[in-house]
């Protein structure tokens, strides 16, 4: 009888889940210009931004009503053109640019009310990575060429600079007693602006500029070219500064001697191609993150593109606990996880590139049709593997076969260890790679998988044609729902947004797989509410329409 009700209540959950419905939509506004550049804001802040290049206008995230408009000439007088917007919504300011070859205008603007805060020409060649705003002090810290400068937001007054720090200011921690211990990095392509750069971390008195120390990393740092991610982090802990970037390097807070390092230097660039077009180009998740279990770290060493390893060390000494044998010729890593006594490897697999793609076509007719794209696609990387290692001396525990065609990703739910082969979901024992099932993903009816992700306890897969669930405990589909081919646009909670190369969107609800939808316009922006997901912006030409996506 418990068979026959759960069978009942699957078939319900997949007819269910086949009625959809529009996106209701909370309000429309039209614009008086037409919209080139977006920012959303978040619905706590109240308020979000559309302009092109000769004006602007800020409206309400609850109504849609105009909170002010205005055309730059007259917010900021000694702006003749805006070729750039950079927002800073902590500070509630944003920067105008009118680019001049050398002579680049700047304006401020207080952006809630539209008010000019200050302009300057003393500047010059910034990019929105040139800028980095530090809430603690309501200050921006930007780099020129040659010096790091510290202003105010709200006058632009200069309170010091040095040129002892070069490049932009990245991951940052404030100390206590405005001390900022912080790493710079080079903005993707600007390497030439730079005079003299070098990796570069140190601790900075933020009142007066003076550098309390300084000391060089291993590595990149980078931000994602799209979603503007750092790719590394920075904490401190009691007296120790933790640098996680390609490994680990932990360094003295008080005089920034090197306590160790675990690191190694590894650039993904060519794991993958840039497609045509492509001004900024980025691969990222090549390589897992270092996992901790209590003071146990683990962390791949990819130093070298023939030979890899495992490395187990005491997270707070440092020390070298050992290595595991090599893990020969894999080109990408990107999952690493801890179950029980094992250290488990995905190797190959599904890693993500970003890229902004702009083309300049003629028409045909004398004039040029120009395309911008911001892509965020899951290319797979070979060779493709599992294995495990024992966490208490290194030792190759298992390893299994049955990857070498393909996998997508690997990961762990409530202890299980589950993998994709792309048309297989595996469930695998950690402790000897014995499988507990094998399920097509083709039961769930969205054709062969292209990611899986963990949600409660099923596992959520996104097929090339929709998305299904399935049971981690019993390998049976959940629920399942067909979509045009889309990629995943973001995740909030119980709800994925998908959206289609024509930017058409649709928002599943992960316990149901029911899912509302809109009907965007080719070449439309949308973007994801970042409080829960509730809700989505859609800019098209002159009009912007709140709709809710539950």
């Amino acid at each position: 009888m418990k068979r026959a009700v759960t069978t009942s209540a699957l078939c319900l959950a997949f007819s269910l889940a086949f009625a959809q419905e529009d996106m209701s939509v909370i309000w429309e506004t039209k614009l008086g210009h037409k919209i080139e550049h977006t920012g959303t804001g978040l619905e706590e802040r109240g308020y979000s931004y559309a302009a092109d290049d000769k004006e602007i206008t800020v409206f309400n995230n609850k109504t849609g009503a105009v909170r002010w408009t205005g055309k730059y000439k007259d917010l900021a007088p000694k702006l003749r053109k805006v070729d750039e917007l950079i927002p800073f919504w902590e500070s509630d300011c944003i920067f105008l640019f009118d680019r001049k070859m050398g002579k680049d205008q700047i304006a401020v603007l207080e952006m809630s009310t539209g008010k000019l805060l200050w302009n300057t020409d003393q500047y010059q060649n910034l990019v929105d990575e040139s800028i980095v705003y530090v809430p603690e002090l309501d200050g921006f810290a930007i780099a020129l060429k040659d010096k790091l400068v510290w202003v105010l937001a709200k006058t632009g007054e200069e309170r010091w600079s040095t040129d002892k720090f070069k490049g932009s200011v990245g991951r940052y921690v404030i100390t206590g007693d405005s001390k900022i211990v912080m790493v710079n990095f080079v903005p993707s392509g600007l390497g030439a602006l730079f005079t003299g750069f070098k990796n570069q971390i140190a601790k900075v008195d933020l009142v007066t500029g003076e550098i309390l120390w300084e000391n060089t990393y291993i590595g990149r740092a980078e931000r994602k070219v799209i979603s503007r991610e750092f790719v590394y982090d920075l904490e401190v802990d009691a007296d120790k500064v933790f640098l996680r970037m390609n490994g680990m390097q932990v360094y003295d807070l008080n005089t920034g001697a090197n306590v160790y390092s675990a690191a190694f230097d590894y650039t993904p660039d060519k794991v993958v191609g840039a497609p045509a077009g492509a001004k900024k180009f980025g691969i990222y998740g090549a390589v897992a993150d270092p996992v901790f279990v209590g003071d146990d770290m683990y962390v791949l060493d990819m130093s070298n593109k023939k030979n890899q390893y495992v490395k187990k060390y005491d997270r707070m000494s440092g020390k070298l606990l050992w290595t595991s044998p090599e893990i020969a010729g894999a080109r990408a890593i990107p999952g690493m996880y801890v179950v029980g006594d094992q250290v488990l490897l995905q190797i190959g697999g599904a890693v993500e590139a970003q890229a902004y793609i702009y083309k300049r076509e003629s028409d045909g007719q004398g004039g040029w049709t120009i395309t911008e794209e911001w892509r965020i696609w899951h290319p797979e990387v070979k060779p493709f593997g599992i294995q495990a290692f024992n966490t208490s001396d290194g030792s190759l525990a298992w390893e299994s076969e049955k990857f070498k065609k393909g996998i997508t990703n690997a990961i762990v739910v409530n202890g299980k260890f589950i993998v994709c082969s792309g048309k297989e979901l595996y469930n695998m024992d950690p402790a000897t790679g014995a499988e507990k099932y094998v399920v097509p993903v083709a039961k769930g009816g969205v054709g062969q998988a292209s990611m899986i992700m963990p949600y409660k306890d099923m596992v959520v897969v996104v097929g090339d044609k929709g998305v299904s669930t399935f049971s981690t405990e019993t390998g049976e589909p959940v629920a399942s729902n067909k979509y045009k081919k889309s990629e995943v646009e973001g995740q909030n909670g119980d709800f994925l947004l998908m959206k289609t190369a024509g930017s058409d969107i649709a928002c599943f609800d992960l316990n149901t797989c029911q899912y509302k939808e809109f009907k965007a316009k080719k070449g439309a922006v949308t973007s994801l509410t970042e409080n829960g997901g509730e809700f989505v912006y859609v800019y098209e030409k002159k009009d912007v329409t709140k709709v809710a996506t539950r």
